[in-house]
């Protein structure tokens, strides 16, 4: 004999539904220092209306946020402070590193310039671009909640592994640098090109 459920009924696990409601009230903290600040913010603007995705409130106190958003380049003197609006913010959490400089340093190859936040914090998502577009903010936002609901659970295992605790490396680091073939290209080498 079976039964059957009112049309009032949903059935579900509960961490499906625990990460459902994860992903659709994310709320950012901005981390924003440089040129993809203003991108940052105009995502955040009335023509691109991040509200739609449930990531609308952004707040400046760790204790509230879940989503740190870095955008633009990080100083080693900023750095520790970056590193403890962290460890401020609850679990679970996620990260989003916004722009080449967040991501790997971009430009700024200096000593003063942290070449890649994840080697201090943990990145869930990475934006290319200097500055990356509004709409890759969203498609990252899109991209991260897609994420929350496939590996989410009721009780954050998820954010217990050891993996989530180490620094993950952006782009693989280039041990030596590629060899130039001449004979590949032999106008470039040929002494009959005419600089300009």
């Amino acid at each position: 004999m079976a039964v059957e459920l009112p049309e009032n009924v949903v059935v579900g696990k509960l961490d499906a539904l625990a990460s459902w409601c994860r992903k659709n009230s994310l709320w950012p903290m901005p981390f924003a220092t440089a040129c993809c600040g203003i991108e940052l913010m105009a995502t955040g603007a009335s023509k691109h209306d991040i509200a739609r995705f449930g990531a609308e409130v952004f707040r400046f106190s760790p204790r509230q946020c879940d989503l740190m958003i870095v955008a633009g380049r990080v100083v080693m003197k900023m750095l520790p402070v970056l590193q403890r609006i962290w460890q401020q913010m609850n679990e679970p959490k996620w990260c989003i590193s916004m722009g080449a400089c967040a991501s790997t340093g971009g430009v700024f190859d200096t000593y003063s310039v942290v070449q890649g936040i994840d080697r201090f914090i943990p990145v869930d998502m990475y934006l290319p671009g200097c500055p990356p577009r509004p709409e890759q903010l969203i498609q990252g936002i899109i991209d991260l909640q897609d994420k929350i609901q496939r590996e989410g659970t009721l009780g954050g295992a998820e954010f217990r592994t050891k993996a989530r605790q180490e620094p993950k490396r952006a782009l693989v680091e280039l041990t030596g640098l590629p060899q130039i073939d001449s004979a590949r290209n032999p106008v470039i080498w040929s002494s009959e090109v005419k600089s300009h």
